[in-house]
This record gives C-alpha cells, structure tokens and sequence, in this order.
C-alpha cells in the first residue's frame, strides 16, 4: 500500500490551487480532506452552463448562504470565476480549494491567478520503479 506525501490544508485554513493530470486522484483527495466543503463541480453540465453564462452568480450564491470552504472541482472550465474567488476571498474571507487538470489553460486565457493569494499543490500520477535483478 503506498502513501501519499502531499498534506492539504485544514479546512477555512488557506486558499490553494491544486493541479493534476487527469485520473490522478485530486476529487478523492479533496472530499476526503474536505467532507464539509461547498462543492461545485464544472463537470456537471447544469453547473458548468450556470457559472459559465453568470460567473457573478457565485457571490451571489455564497453572500446568500456563506461557506468557510468551497471547492471548485474543474476551475480551468470557467476562469472567470477565478475573479469572484479573488473578490470573497479578500472581502469575505471564505476560502477556497480550486481543482484542474491545466494550469496551462489557465493561463493562457490570462485568468486571475489570485495575485499570491493561493498556494499552488500539485499532485501527480502514481509511478513505481521497477527494478530488473540478474543473476550473474
């Protein structure tokens, strides 16, 4: 049985980034450390067409009924959110794990990266070393 290394945050603790290529564990890692959390998750299509055509709507959302902690699974779907997650993170003080598989896509796309107000976490795929022994 292997062990993960990386330790996230406690809950309401820090804002984060945590990228990841896909199918590398980060959702599970994520519910487990963060039972309590709000979660949006981009993948479903409803959330992903609702915050896509009103990304406001997450202040909205959150101003109305206010989360210590929200994850946003699939941030690089909608990096327009990533200006709400910047206003409520220095005006409400909620913090936020934001979840993807690019970085890249963010950045292309010249997106708030929160300014250094979030700490970047990556997680990558499990490797094992496969040693070849000869007798000689």
């Amino acid at each position: 049985m292997f062990e993960r290394s990386l330790r996230l945050p406690p809950p309401g603790e820090e804002t984060f980034f945590l990228w990841g290529p896909r199918q590398t564990g980060k959702t599970t890692l994520l519910r487990q450390a963060y039972p309590d959390a709000k979660w949006i998750d981009l993948l479903k299509a409803e959330e992903y067409r609702r915050y896509l055509q009103n990304p406001e709507r997450l202040r909205q959302e959150l101003e109305a009924r206010p989360a210590p902690m929200v994850v946003i699974d699939e941030v690089q779907k909608v990096p327009q959110l990533l200006d709400e997650v910047h206003w409520l993170h220095e005006n409400r003080g909620i913090r936020f794990a934001l979840c993807g598989s690019s970085a890249r896509k963010v950045k292309r796309g010249r997106a708030n990266l929160l300014g250094g107000r979030a700490v970047r976490y990556e997680l990558h795929g499990l490797t094992s070393c496969m040693v070849s022994l000869r007798r000689s």
